[in-house]
This record gives C-alpha cells, sequence and structure tokens, in this order.
C-alpha cells in the first residue's frame, strides 16, 4: 500500500462538497454523482471526490501506483474530498483504511462514458442492431484498466446504480451516468470481473426504490430460485460447422427435407438423482439419438433463464441468457456446434408476445410502464397471467430484434420458432367486448406487432443467410410466411395447426365413425399450399388433460398402435414440414410432465420399439426421397388420387417432384382387410412397396403385397389392385 505522504497544496481551501449533496450521495440519491465525484477540475488544478464507507482515511493513488495525494473527510460520514497532485485528468484508486485493516478501492467515477454519440444516434433511431454488444455487462480494457461496463436502459428513472459482488450490493457505489438523450444509464466499473453476479438498484420517477432487477441484456444468470445476472465473457468457442451453415445458406430450405424432434432439455432425460442434464451431457446422447432417427433438426422449448419451470421456458425474464439449469452458456454454443458437425440443425422456441410480472424481470423496470403498455387493455395478457410488450415503442422493438440477431450470431442457431403469434397479431385475442382498444383505424389489428414482425424478419434473414424463422399462428391471417415486399409478414414457415386440430380429430373417433367425417382428412388439401408449412404434432397435444398421442386413439391396445402407425405414415406422406414432440415417437403412454424424464422404459415393449422404428424409417425415406420433400409446400407436389372414398375410409394420392421418381401413399382408417383394392397409379410398371405401417417390425400384422405390385392397362390407364391392410399406410415409388 503506498505510504502517507504531504497534501499536496496544502495551503488551498478544500472545496467542500454541499451537506445536501454529500447527503444525498451518502443516501444514494444523488441523480449526478459523476458531477462531483471522482477527478474535477478546480482553479487551474484537480481535486477528487470518493464516497468511501466504513473508511477513516482515503489516499487517491495513481494507477501506476503513485501518490496524488491525502483526501479530508467531506460533509458526511464516508465522503472524502482534496486536492490532488496530478498534471492531467486520469483514472483514480483509492487507498483507504480503518482500525480493522486497509483496502484498495478503484474509481469508477474517474473514467469517461465508453458509448458515444453514433451509439446514441442508432439507438434514439431503433435502428441499432449490435445492441447486444453495447447493452448489459461487458468486460472491456478502458483507459489503462480492466473492468466490465454496464449499460441499461430506464428513462424514467431517477438514478439508477449497479450492485453486485464487486460493491458489496450497495447503491451508493456505482451510482450510473445518465445519457438523456436515449435514457440509457451506464458505467465502467474498474476491478469489476466476468462471473460477479449483478443487478440494477433503481429509483423510480417518484424517487421509490424498485425491487432489485436483472439484466434485460445479461447474457448469464444464476440457477433459479436465485435471481442475479452474471458478467459473461463473450462466447469462447471454436466453431467447426462452417459445412452445415455454408449448405443451409445456398438452399432453399422449402424444398428441403426438414423432420424436426421438439424436446423440453430438462425432461429429455434425467440424471437418476432426478437431476438436469448438462449441455455437455445431452450433446453425447440427444445428438446421436436425433442422428440414428433421422430426424433433420432439433428444436428447443425457450432454453433462455426463466425463473418457473412448469412455465415450460414461456416465461421469460433473460432474452439474452442460456439458462444456467442446464450449464454455462460455453456448453450451450457447443451443443450446437456439435449438432451442426453432423448435420442437426438447431431451433429456438422463441417469446416476443408476452413476459412475466416477476419482480426482478422486466415489468415497470423503471418504474413506469416501460416494456408493456400502460393500459392492461393492451398490456396484461389475461389468458398467462403476462404483460404484453409495447412493440410501438421503437427501443422495445429494438431490444427483441436485437435479441433475434443475438442467437442466430452468438450460437448460431438454426432457426426461431416464435410462439404465440396469433396473440400478437391480435388486438382482441382472448379478450371480450370493451376490454381492449382498436387501432387508429378502428380494427382489430395490432398493427405495432405486425411493424415488428416484418422488421424481425427482414433483420434476421437479411444478416443471416440460412437461417428459418416459423410461426405459431393459428388463425387465417393472410400472408404469414410470405417475403415482406410481396405483403406477407416474412416468416419462412408457419405451423399448420388446421393439419393438426383436424386429422387428430378425425383419428380420435371410431373407425365406424369415420366415414361421416372424411373431409377432415381431405379439407386441408383446399389451403395446404397458401403457406410454408410445418405439420406440427407439438408439446402442447400431450398435456392439460389431452392424453398422450396413443391414448388418443380408439380401439384395444392392438388398434391404437395401428390408428398411431396409420396416422404417422399418413402424416409422413402429407404435404409439409414434419414436427413431433419427444416421447410420440416411441408411443409414450402417459402425458408429458416437465417434472420428470420421458418414459424410457417403454422400449422394453416390443409394441413402443416397433413405433420408434417406424418413425426412423419414416424420416429416413422423408430425407432420402424427394417426391416426398421437394415440393412440400407447392402445389406440383400434390395430387389426389382417392379422395372421396367415405364408405371405405380410404385415401390415396401421389407426391411428386420435378425429374423424381412419384410416391404413391394409401391410407386405410378402418380395420377392414382390403384385397383387390384397385388404384389408378401415376405410371405404369411395378410399383415397390417402401413403406407399410402395418409391417411386423413395427408390430402390425404383416399384411401387405410382397414388396412390390404390378399395373396393368385399363383404357389407357395404369391400375394396381393392392392389399390394404387393416388401419394401415401404404406408400410405393414406381421400379
Amino acid at each position: 500500500m503506498t505510504q502517507k505522504g504531504s497534501v499536496p497544496d496544502a495551503d488551498k481551501e478544500v472545496p467542500h462538497l454541499s451537506a445536501d449533496e454529500a447527503e444525498a450521495l451518502a443516501s444514494g440519491t444523488h441523480g449526478n454523482p459523476f458531477s462531483v465525484l471522482g477527478v474535477q477540475e478546480f482553479e487551474g488544478g484537480f481535486l477528487a471526490r470518493a464516497f468511501v464507507p466504513d473508511a477513516d482515511d482515503v489516499m487517491a493513488v495513481t494507477l501506476d501506483g503513485k501518490s496524488a495525494g491525502w483526501l479530508k473527510q467531506g460533509a458526511v460520514g464516508g465522503l472524502f474530498e482534496g486536492h490532488i497532485d496530478i498534471l492531467s485528468r486520469q483514472p483514480l484508486r483509492y487507498a483507504a483504511m480503518n482500525s480493522s485493516g486497509a483496502w484498495d478501492i478503484d474509481d469508477p467515477y474517474s473514467y469517461g462514458p465508453v458509448l458515444g454519440p453514433m451509439d446514441d444516434y442508432f439507438i434514439a433511431e431503433g435502428s441499432h442492431f449490435r445492441l447486444f454488444d453495447k447493452m448489459g455487462a461487458h468486460p472491456i480494457h478502458h483507459e489503462g484498466m480492466d473492468g466490465v461496463h454496464f449499460a441499461v436502459w430506464a428513462p424514467n428513472a431517477r438514478r439508477v446504480s449497479v450492485v453486485g459482488d464487486f460493491n458489496d450490493w450497495d447503491g451508493r457505489r456505482h451510482v450510473m451516468r445518465l445519457r438523456s438523450d436515449i435514457g440509457v444509464w451506464e458505467i465502467f466499473a474498474p476491478g469489476a470481473s466476468p462471473g460477479a453476479a449483478y443487478k440494477y438498484e433503481i429509483l423510480g420517477p417518484d424517487g421509490e426504490r424498485l425491487p432489485l432487477k436483472a439484466d434485460p441484456f445479461a447474457r448469464r444468470a444464476e440457477l433459479r430460485p436465485a435471481t442475479a445476472s452474471i458478467v459473461a465473457t463473450e462466447i469462447n468457442h471454436d466453431w467447426a460447422d462452417s459445412a452445415h451453415r455454408a449448405h443451409w445458406s445456398k438452399v432453399d430450405a422449402r424444398r428441403q427435407p426438414i423432420s424436426t424432434y421438439e424436446v423440453h432439455p430438462g425432461s429429455w432425460r434425467r440424471h437418476a438423482d432426478g437431476s438436469f442434464m448438462s449441455w455437455d451431457q445431452l450433446a453425447d446422447e440427444l445428438i446421436p439419438y436425433c442422428v440414428e432417427m433421422g430426424f433433420t433438426h432439433i428444436e428447443f422449448l425457450p432454453v433462455s433463464e426463466h425463473p418457473y419451470d412448469p412455465s415450460w421456458g414461456y416465461q421469460t425474464t433473460g432474452l439474452y441468457a442460456p439458462s444456467a439449469r442446464f450449464g454455462d452458456p460455453e456448453s450451450f454454443a457447443r451443443f450446437v456446434d456439435g449438432a451442426h458437425q453432423v448435420g442437426l440443425g438447431v431451433i429456438l422456441d422463441w417469446v416476443p408476445a408476452h413476459f412475466p410480472t416477476d419482480a426482478h424481470g422486466l415489468s415497470r423496470f423503471d418504474g413506469t410502464a416501460l416494456y408493456e403498455h400502460a393500459d392492461p387493455r393492451q398490456g396484461f395478457h389475461p389468458d398467462w397471467n403476462t404483460a404484453i410488450y409495447n412493440f410501438g415503442r421503437r427501443e422495445v422493438s429494438s431490444f427483441l430484434v436485437n435479441n433475434a440477431l443475438f442467437w442466430a450470431e452468438t450460437y448460431h442457431i438454426d432457426g426461431l420458432r416464435v410462439d404465440a403469434v396469433a396473440s400478437m397479431l391480435y388486438l382482441d385475442y382472448s379478450r371480450k367486448e370493451g376490454e381492449w382498444i382498436p387501432n387508429k383505424d378502428g380494427g382489430r389489428e395490432n398493427l405495432d406487432a405486425v411493424e415488428f414482425l416484418k422488421d424481425m424478419n427482414k433483420a434476421v434473414y437479411g444478416s443471416h443467410p440460412g437461417i428459418v424463422t416459423i410461426a405459431e399462428e393459428s388463425t387465417s391471417w393472410p400472408k404469414v410466411s410470405a417475403p415482406v415486399h410481396e405483403g406477407g409478414l416474412g416468416f419462412g414457415f408457419k405451423w399448420n395447426m388446421g393439419f393438426m386440430h383436424d386429422t387428430l380429430s378425425y383419428m380420435q373417433r371410431d373407425p365406424i365413425y369415420r366415414k361421416h367425417h372424411h373431409t377432415e382428412l381431405t379439407f386441408g388439401l383446399l389451403y395446404a399450399f397458401s403457406e410454408n408449412f410445418v405439420l406440427p404434432i407439438s408439446h402442447d397435444e400431450v398435456v392439460h388433460g389431452k392424453g398422450s398421442m396413443l391414448t388418443k386413439m380408439p380401439g384395444d391396445e392392438w388398434q391404437k398402435f395401428a390408428n398411431l402407425r396409420a396416422y404417422y405414415g399418413l402424416m409422413w406422406g402429407y404435404p409439409g414440414k414434419k414436427l413431433l414432440f419427444m416421447g410420440q415417437e416411441f408411443a409414450q403412454r402417459g402425458e408429458w410432465s416437465e417434472a420428470r424424464q420421458l418414459d424410457w422404459d417403454h422400449l422394453d415393449d416390443p409394441r413402443h420399439h416397433g413405433m420408434q422404428d417406424l418413425i426412423r424409417d419414416l424420416n429416413r425415406l422423408y430425407a432420402r426421397t424427394p417426391a416426398l420433400h421437394a415440393r412440400d409446400c407447392e402445389p406440383e407436389g400434390f395430387e389426389w388420387l382417392i379422395a372421396d372414398d367415405t364408405e371405405n375410409s380410404v385415401f390415396a394420392w401421389v407426391r411428386k417432384a420435378p425429374g423424381e421418381k412419384p410416391v404413391v401413399v394409401v391410407s386405410n382408417m378402418t380395420p377392414a382387410f382390403h384385397i383387390g383394392y384397385r388404384v389408378e397409379m401415376p405410371g405404369n410398371g411395378t410399383w415397390l412397396e417402401v413403406f407399410n405401417s402395418d409391417a411386423t417390425i413395427y408390430g402390425g400384422s404383416g399384411k401387405g403385397n410382397l414388396g412390390e405390385v404390378v399395373t396393368r392397362l385399363e383404357d389407357g390407364r395404369s391400375v394396381a389392385e393392392l392389399t390394404l391392410p387393416p388401419l394401415a399406410t401404404l406408400m410405393f415409388t414406381l421400379g
């Protein structure tokens, strides 16, 4: 520690801070401590002021260790001030002591700002696409010192401090500098380092002290139930996925095989003691499993930080932080890279529609409705008891757009599935008359949300070739998956909720009644190419009393399995990309619960193992057969062969792609066994039976066409007489 020396310019009068300002510093209510603390010019020289609670004596020291002079006690305890012996403005640290010992303190108020005028300009305009590099906590080297730069948007706050491990959670120690033009508070905290826990202490516009707030831009968070943010370094990972990314940047995703395995990372598998698997452990098991099963993509339920396990991640408080439940951010990067190196894409569920009202989150962040609307008719979601983002506020829209860009850039993710888009598009979503406010034209459309979604899609697609965005949108809103320049919302794909609803309604009926509901399977083809559709059997279909896919099926045990096998065959033969929630690939019997792992012991039963084999074979057939995927989103890829056999509940169609062999799909949705069932085929010759859901390897009865059928010409038409097993889907391709 620097030894005590003489006071420089001791004859000069020490310019004491007024008692009122000193008391404001001591009480943590001073709105601009940078104007009085740190290094200040005075009478051709410099003075220093520091607030060091519990110190009896304080010496100013330059960064190279030279004494700049002792400071004297100010108007309140802990305030020290005095002339210092330096020739130019420079950062300082302080040597403090009391009867218990001595310690060093770095002075944040002697450092200049980090943000600049161009940041102000682009932030104010709402066009800053690198906000995640500027806002939040970033370890940097600034004006000769290592430390952390903190920045947070709180325009209506009277005062904002960063508190954490580095200042004993004392809100008086690091009161931040306000950039008044943009409402952003910033401070460089010298000596702070990665791994430190922190939050923001905010005085609202009325001076009330708010609950400590987590950082909206935090890249890492504490493990729940703790809620602090953690200072994180940039991701230190040597990516090896260039081939994967180059492939997807060059192809049209609509014409590629996309079969997605939807996963909740906390309950796919768990350790024997019930604890979560880490990302590295999941990589060792989940990635090989998906490759073996033939899936092309993994879609995770939201992985960003969230306080409440039963929300499944859909009530997030840390949009920029991978959840601490599964390890540090670098481990998630390793997972994504590992998936890419074996050809698997990674899609994240993303939730810009709403956020929870937990005290440490975004709700009334600076004491006002900042991220949300003030009026509950616009800002409160009655279904989920959550707050709704104010999409019309450019700072909020920019926060969300930047988050989408962040995941694409930082973690190389391949896609974002945007949750609850319908709730964003309609002002009256789940609201009764009088519970919502019309738009400026008197309509029910949320025009601000529409513009936000367009801006997000333009930004993501414009900067990250190869990424896809997918809308969970359950209404008939037009052109969801059309480009913005063509009047669309700009998504790459849309979930086909109509397919899911209608086909499951049909399949749950006793086969004897299906002939009366034939159109539940044919109606969807009237609009199948109006959007770029994904066919989802998602987590929402196997929770909240809906049962599992197996228990939805009618009949005895054999029929339940047969129905489900036939349904999966129909789905993989139907136009549209595929999505299946974990556990449904082996016909888990029970509803999914986030609190435990899947029932993997089912695979000891040949019927469940057979279902797993069926999904694996369907995925592989779909991927290697262009007719089944290359025109999933275009009408030229589909043609009905039999759409009106209501009496037998038989459906037949052909899937096509230019220059490729066609595939004929035939589904028999009753237990009746048909021999000699006539189907006009789109070509003469031998047709190979490339899939049969009734095969014995899948648990079926083994009935079929012995591997092939040969057509004969009747009046210039190619006709095949098929054997149709009970409750089965078959696929044929021209040999």
